[in-house]
């Protein structure tokens, strides 16, 4: 049995055959999912995903107005409904 560290689904389990033929299990941490916009659900251009930690603010997404949180062109659309309403 895995120690209690590792039984958590937190990590990956990688499954990794030796070259005496046995299998066993290594546990990775998970990947991080791309940024994906709010509105139209495509992944997000400008954003890191792997270790955030490392990265200052400004290079985690862009410096925008919704930048990090709306993809360019939804973006464009939100701006000309609010000058068109005006």
């Amino acid at each position: 049995m895995p120690r209690p560290a590792l039984r958590s689904r937190s990590l990956r389990r990688v499954y990794v055959k030796l070259p005496s033929g046995k299998t066993t299990i290594h546990y990775e941490k998970k990947k991080n999912d791309l940024a994906k916009c709010a509105l139209c659900k495509k992944p997000l251009n400008g954003t890191k995903t792997d270790n955030l930690y490392k990265y200052s603010k400004v290079e985690k997404r862009p410096e925008r107005p919704f930048g990090g949180y709306l993809c360019s062109s939804c973006l464009t659309h939100l701006i000309k409904q609010a000058v068109r309403q005006f």
